[in-house]
C-alpha cells in the first residue's frame, strides 16, 4: 500500500490507504478534493477531477472498506455495504471499478453520511 489519505464526510473522519496502482497515483496527484457525497445503497461516491481508464485488474465485486474509482462517472467510491445491485451479502458496484485503496478502521461509520454532505479528501500528514 502507498499513501494514507484523510476522508472527511459529513461528521465522519477516517483514514484510507491508497495502493500503488496508476489510478491511485492519479487520484493522489489530484488531492485535495472537495465534493458533495452521493449515496447509493451503502456506497458513497462523487465525481473527482481524474480521468482514468478501467485497469486490467478492475473488479465487479468489492469488500467492505474498499475504495474504488468508477471510470464512467469519474467517481471516487467508498463501499461499506450492499448496493442496490447486490445479491445477498455481496457488494456490487454499478459496473467494474479500479480498486485504489482500503479504509482503515470501521467503514460502517460512513452510514451516518447523508446525500449531499460535504466530503473532503486530503493527504494525511
Amino acid at each position: 500500500m502507498g499513501k494514507r489519505i484523510r476522508i472527511k464526510a459529513g461528521s465522519v473522519t477516517m483514514l484510507a490507504e491508497l495502493n500503488d496502482s496508476s489510478t491511485a497515483r492519479a487520484v493522489e496527484s489530484a488531492l485535495p478534493i472537495q465534493a458533495a457525497a452521493q449515496i447509493w445503497g451503502d456506497e458513497i461516491y462523487f465525481s473527482i477531477p481524474v480521468r482514468h481508464e478501467l485497469e486490467a485488474g478492475a473488479v465487479e465485486l468489492v469488500e467492505v472498506g474498499d475504495v474504488g474509482y468508477w471510470p464512467p462517472g469519474r467517481a471516487f467510491c467508498i463501499f461499506y455495504g450492499p448496493t442496490p445491485l447486490s445479491r445477498g451479502k455481496e457488494i456490487r458496484p454499478a459496473s467494474a471499478v479500479n480498486l485504489i485503496g482500503k479504509v482503515i478502521g470501521d467503514a460502517a461509520k460512513l452510514r451516518g453520511v447523508e446525500d449531499r454532505d460535504s466530503v473532503q479528501l486530503e493527504i494525511d500528514s
